[in-house]
Parts: structure tokens; sequence; C-alpha cells
């Protein structure tokens, strides 16, 4: 059986790492480097890192601080944010990621994930998709678009028969709420996708992770609850375990 992950999913604007509220109201976390050692030494089991500078104001992919994250990183990293073409998905992975994670792009021209699949493996691709929920509705959402008249499942189910290794899938509502994951929306794909779900988006406590997991989620992504809360990584796993939970190894 595989283990569930813990993943930090964090944002890279002017050259710190931030995490947000709603998609907005960004708040610094500290310089990237320094921030990945403290993840290091805290065993979380991957990292999820997303340029919004690059994705928002067509920026180029800030493969410097790429470098320098990867080279204090050990775990699997996986960047994404103003990735459009495949040269783009060569300097990410040359910068020392291990995957890269598409959303814009994808949505435009879900073909890019079968191009990127081919050349590097699906097990390379993690496939982003937002979403917000309008009149009891739940329809994906793009930073620079905004709400899409698109079913979240279909298109999950596109980027799957394309090629894709993994779903990140983000409850722009919940997201640095501290409330909880979108239940709702994950039961929506419970049992519709052979792709690991990587749940986003509201993880305040440890219970939170739990119900998400009963649910189908795979994986567990997170921010707030790394840096403003009572709880550490290897306390989370610890509580998931002892709720039967299948995770990977904790500390002490």
């Amino acid at each position: 059986m595989l283990k569930h992950r813990l993943i930090p999913c964090v944002l890279l604007k002017n050259w710190q790492l931030v995490k947000s509220v709603q998609f907005d109201a960004y708040r610094t976390i500290g310089h990237p480097t320094a921030t990945v050692r403290v993840y290091n030494a805290r065993n979380v089991d991957e990292l999820i890192v997303l340029d919004i500078d690059a994705s928002l104001n067509n920026e180029p992919i800030n493969t410097e601080i790429i470098t320098d994250m990867a080279n204090e990183c050990y775990m699997p990293l996986t960047i994404g944010g103003g990735i459009k073409t495949i040269e783009d998905v060569y300097a990410v992975l040359n910068a020392g990621a291990d995957k890269v994670s598409i959303n814009s792009q994808a949505i435009q021209n879900p073909t890019f994930i079968h191009e990127i699949a081919t050349v590097f493996g699906s097990q390379c691709v993690v496939c982003s998709i937002d979403v917000k929920k309008v009149d009891g509705v739940y329809r994906v959402f793009n930073k620079s678009q905004g709400i899409l008249d698109i079913d979240p499942l279909q298109l999950a189910r596109e980027y799957e028969a394309q090629g894709a290794g993994e779903i990140l899938l983000t409850s722009v509502d919940h997201e640095g709420m501290g409330e909880g994951y979108d239940l709702g929306l994950l039961q929506s794909f419970h049992h519709e996708l052979k792709l690991p779900i990587i749940i986003n988006g509201g993880m305040g406590e440890p219970t939170h992770g739990a119900q998400a997991l009963s649910l189908g989620a795979d994986a567990l992504a997170a921010a707030s609850i790394f840096h403003y809360s009572k709880y550490t990584p290897d306390m989370i796993k610890r509580e998931l375990l002892e709720k039967n939970f299948s995770m990977r190894h904790l500390l002490s």
C-alpha cells in the first residue's frame, strides 16, 4: 500500500516564499533556501513551489532561485508557474526540480501534458486545478481569467487521458482559511480517477487531513499549518497514523 504524503505548497513572489488566503493577502514565510532547510528538518515528504510572478506577469521562470532551493532540498521538489513550453520544462528540471506543475497552459492546450509525459514521463507532470464554488456548482478558476465554465472533474479526466501523473486540487474558497479541506469537492472526485490526488487548501488541524484521506486523497498539501499553528509535521503524521492511515516515517 502506498503511503500518504504531507506536502507544503507555497508561492514564490518577489524572491520570497509566501502563502496566501483565498489566492490573495500574501504573507511572507521566508527566504526560499532558508525555508527549504526548515522543511528538510521538519520531516515533510515533498515540496511544491508555484512561481506566481512568472505566472501572472509573464516573466521568465526564476531558475536561479530554483537551483538554490534544489541544492538545499532533500525531498522531491515540484515547481510550477509560467511553464509554457518543453524548453521551460527542461530549464526547470535542469535547475534541479523533480516535477513540474502546470495550470494555465494545460487549460489552454491539454496536449501539452501529453508532450511533457512523452519526453519526461508521466511521473514528472503535476496538473494543478484551482476550483471555486459558484451558486452551488464547482467551476475551474484561473487567476488571470477568473471563473471558467469548466467542470473540474471533467478537466481532470482530460488531464488523465493526456498522461498527467498527479492532480493538485485546490479549493480557492478554503485556501488559507484553516477550517478544513473542501470535502464536497473531494467527494466529487472520489473513485473517479486513477491518478493520485493531492488535496490543497484549508488544513488547520490533523483531523482535517484524516477527513480528506478518508475521502480518497492520496496526499495532503498545506501551508499555514506548518507555520502558524501548534502542529509540527511529525505531530500531524503521528495523529494520522493513530487513525490507521499509512504515513511516511516519523523523526522519532
